[in-house]
């Protein structure tokens, strides 16, 4: 079937390089490549487009890719991107005009709606997931870090989006903006959900939006496991709490539940003798904990409760230091699992 927005894109990808000296003319071509600084069309060499190649598939004509961070698409992308143009009948317009094209004749009869994929599945968590890079060198990276948080870039669970979309309530208007994606996995490791934190734009702290953070896909029961668990197993609520006791403790095993609700119906891992609740210093966390320890002393799993002396473990980490928080936690953890506090 005809697609118009394929046969756009085809033929701007044919003429790739008459696209980029239009809209990204600060680059210039080098081999079978159109290099320029970044989209915003800064003179540098991190964005490269591919001037050749097949109509589509790996390596394809039209394709861009900014190695500084990780953001990726077509040419169409370049043209919404330089031109600032939000609504896609009017991008679509914009691509026309420049390839030289009349618009579309409009049939009069009725077009059927294509049913739109739900976004709040674990097959679009997955999407999401799977068009993120890792944090390394990334926003994320330095939201983590402004956080007093080093070791983000290790995680497997956790990527960076540069632009996920977020719309606030009330709002009719998505707005891309940079995100830390976390994953959210069963007990046989498969992805069934996401959690988005919104970033600054210089990635000194969260968006300045009514809603940072929003999940999507299947949470109950599941977690953002950060690292893998053994005999024992570390679990609260928040990223940034947990990868606070990474920072002090690297050897502990630990998980995020994302949310107080959420963490008093984690599943637990079979074969896990020892259970750590590291809880917020509000009711919630205090409720959540509870409800936790009674489904694990039923199970028969040992549970200790790990406090911070403040509101959450990573106020504790910026205010008094990871070396503090490893002695304040060596007064909490059970004898057995000491040795790990050197580890």
């Amino acid at each position: 079937m005809y697609s118009e927005t394929e046969d756009l894109i085809r033929a701007l990808a044919e003429n790739a390089e008459s696209v980029c000296r239009a809209y990204l003319p600060a680059g210039r071509r080098e081999g079978s490549y159109w290099i320029v600084g970044d989209l915003q069309n800064n003179p540098g060499r991190s964005l490269f487009v591919r001037l050749t190649g097949p109509a589509s598939g790996p390596g394809a004509a039209g394709k861009f890719t900014d190695g500084a961070t990780g953001e990726h698409g077509d040419l169409l992308d370049i043209i919404r991107e330089r031109t600032g143009i939000s609504r896609f009948p009017d991008l679509l317009a914009e691509a026309r005009a420049h390839l030289g094209r009349p618009p579309p004749v409009l049939s009069d009869a009725p077009v059927p709606k294509k049913t739109k994929p739900p976004g709040g599945t674990p097959a679009a968590a997955a999407r999401l997931f799977a068009a993120s890079v890792p944090v390394a060198a990334t926003l994320a990276d330095t939201y983590l870090r402004s956080r007093g948080l080093t070791q983000g870039g290790r995680m497997s669970a956790l990527r960076f989006h540069p632009k996920c979309w977020h719309r606030d309530e009330g709002q009719t208007r998505s707005i891309p903006r940079p995100a830390l994606i976390a994953a959210v996995t069963d007990g046989a490791g498969a992805l069934q959900g996401v959690h988005r934190t919104w970033l600054a734009p210089d990635g000194q702290g969260k968006a300045r939006v009514e809603t940072q953070r929003r999940a999507m896909g299947h949470l109950l029961g599941n977690a953002v496991r950060l690292t893998p668990h053994d005999d024992i197993l570390v679990i609260g609520e928040g990223i940034e709490t947990m990868l606070s006791l990474i920072e002090a403790v690297p050897s502990l095993p630990v998980w995020a539940a994302l949310s107080s609700g959420h963490l008093g119906a984690v599943l637990l891992p079979e074969g896990l003798q020892r259970l750590y609740i590291a809880i917020d210093s509000d009711p919630a966390g205090q409720r959540a904990a509870e409800r936790l320890s009674a489904r694990a002393l039923d199970a028969g799993i040992a549970v200790r409760v790990l406090e911070p002396r403040l509101g959450d473990f990573n106020d504790d980490l910026r205010a008094y230091g990871k070396e503090a928080l490893r002695q304040h936690l060596a007064g909490q953890i059970g004898p057995e699992d000491r040795h790990r506090l050197s580890g």
